[in-house]
């Protein structure tokens, strides 16, 4: 497959099966996610890889975060939470460092970092691996950055969910981009 058959073949599907993903398959991820833009080589991106016992951990502390925010959830409404990184069997969380160069703009980091995330999904797609981009409250959260070795001053902008995809949906017709476009010859 081609780079834009890929890119046309790429989408987000959530249900996956339980098999493990061989590490040398995650690192060839990795080492596409690399492989992104970024002004002035400063590598911005952190990717935590949480597999195994990593997702309960991880899901142990969406539980706990969730519990302080909302002390009058439920059992059910926690366990919900804690099985939310089970959903594959590999997660990586991306993190973003602000600038340290005067140069570089904290929007470029964080756009070079979804760049490596959106190569990660891609090469997923090329070697038969499901992927989905999730965020929501947890990536905002303190206590999970904390948890992830991510400082007050890094952005977390992913929860890439990596794993085989229980069926392989067929492709669907997206937007072209003809509505967002604008000519200036």
């Amino acid at each position: 497959m081609n780079v834009i058959e890929a890119i046309y073949k790429r989408q987000s599907i959530g249900k996956m099966k339980t098999d493990a993903v061989p590490r040398s398959e995650i690192e060839k991820l990795l080492g596409a996610a690399v492989q992104a833009p970024n002004h002035y080589k400063v590598r911005p991106w952190r990717f935590i890889v949480l597999a195994g016992a990593g997702r309960a951990k991880l899901g142990e502390v969406m539980a706990q975060v969730m519990k302080r925010r909302f002390p009058e959830l439920d059992a059910a409404g926690l366990d919900r939470e804690r099985a939310k990184p089970l959903r594959s069997p590999v997660v990586i969380a991306v993190g973003v460092d602000a600038p340290d160069d005067p140069r570089v703009l904290q929007v470029e980091n964080i756009c070079a970092a979804a760049a490596a995330c959106q190569n990660i999904l891609v090469a997923a797609g090329e070697l038969g691996l499901a992927g989905h981009w999730r965020t929501g409250d947890a990536a905002r959260d303190p206590e999970i950055k904390r948890f992830l070795g991510l400082g007050p001053d890094q952005e977390l902008i992913a929860f890439l969910y990596i794993g085989y995809p229980e069926v392989w949906p067929p492709n669907r017709e997206r937007p072209g981009f003809e509505e967002r476009t604008v000519w200036i010859e």
